[in-house]
């Protein structure tokens, strides 16, 4: 496994809100939670809602957490949020163990999430329905291994699509996954599956690529956030776990608004790189940025809520016109097939 640039810094393009400093945290839930987290962000009639991971009864013999569940937070500006009292989905079962890292995407008026489920038959990635934030109609579920679903937020010419990362192992080696697209008429089936992002397009990547946020529409195209991850074996201890060896930084692409299978344009360097205290120093996973909502304002602000070091929701803003020339000045991705 070759070893990455020492060093990726953020883009020019993108500035933290309050220094970087979380919006939200553990300490703001009134329930347990140990970590806070990959949330799903959208705008409804006047305030902001906010969906997120919350993962609690952390063993520190073991590694692992009690338990799973998504919370549920409103803001007036986006900034301050208000935690609701009770976890609004959770699911376990003898096969589910549990359900975490929601996206949230509105196509013609109705609410869906994305999600991922940790099965005792694998990992699968689902789509759910929802009036009210808390109950979830799941539509389909994936076969395992696949995650980081995203939908887009209209049809393109008569059919719905996502953007996913399927998790082969033996095909590609371990730990080397992909940025794929698929389309639906229903939302039910999906297929004529394309390869949208591979690794080795991506000049800091060397792990895995994969989608992050619903893409956003522009005049120039769909402006995509993606994740891109490094994977150095000499790094040692970076959080919790006895030892961490990934680096998380959000990418941006821009694919043609028609066939979203085709990349537009790519961000040479990271737009987001894991720098301040909260990403790189302190968390459960530290050196990690996983940018989860990209909400497009009035005036052509992009706010982008990401998690950081797996433990804390932060936010950061950019100009949707400034983020659109990067993608292009970078061109298309350059690989070989």
């Amino acid at each position: 496994m070759p070893k990455m640039k020492p060093e990726l810094f953020s883009s020019p393009a993108i500035h933290r809100y309050n220094g970087g400093r979380p919006v939200l945290t553990s300490a703001d839930l009134p329930y347990p939670s140990n970590s806070v987290f990959n949330c799903a962000v959208q705008k409804l009639d006047g305030r902001y809602a906010m969906l997120f991971r919350n993962d609690y009864g952390y063993d520190p013999k073991t590694g692992r957490f009690a338990g799973t569940n998504l919370g549920l937070a409103w803001s007036r500006d986006g900034y301050d949020w208000q935690v609701e009292p009770e976890p609004v989905w959770a699911v376990r079962t003898e096969e589910i163990l549990r359900v975490y890292d929601p996206r949230l995407t509105l196509i013609d008026g109705e609410m869906y999430v994305c999600f991922a489920m940790d099965t005792r038959h694998g990992l699968r990635g689902g789509i759910a329905r929802t009036e009210d934030l808390h109950h979830f109609d799941i539509i389909s579920l994936s076969v395992p291994d696949n995650r980081n679903m995203v939908l887009f937020p209209e049809k393109i010419n008569g059919y719905y699509y996502r953007l996913e990362r399927p998790m082969p192992v033996y095909s590609r080696e371990k730990d080397r996954f992909d940025t794929w697209l698929s389309k639906s008429p229903d939302l039910k089936f999906w297929g004529e599956s394309s390869l949208v992002l591979p690794v080795e397009a991506v000049p800091y990547a060397n792990d895995k690529t994969g989608p992050a946020a619903p893409p956003i529409r522009t005049d120039k195209g769909w402006l995509t956030l993606f994740h891109a991850v490094d994977l150095d074996p000499s790094r040692g201890k970076n959080g919790w776990e006895p030892y961490w060896r990934k680096r998380y930084c959000a990418g941006m692409m821009l694919l043609d608004l028609e066939d979203p299978s085709k990349v537009l344009g790519v961000m040479r360097e990271p737009l987001l790189a894991p720098e301040t205290y909260w990403e790189a120093d302190e968390g459960f996973r530290t050196n990690a940025v996983f940018p989860c909502v990209m909400i497009l304002e009035d005036g052509g602000e992009v706010r982008i809520y990401y998690g950081a070091s797996d433990e804390v929701v932060c936010l950061a803003t950019a100009d949707v016109n400034e983020l659109v020339n990067l993608c292009l000045a970078g061109g298309p991705p350059e690989y070989s097939a």
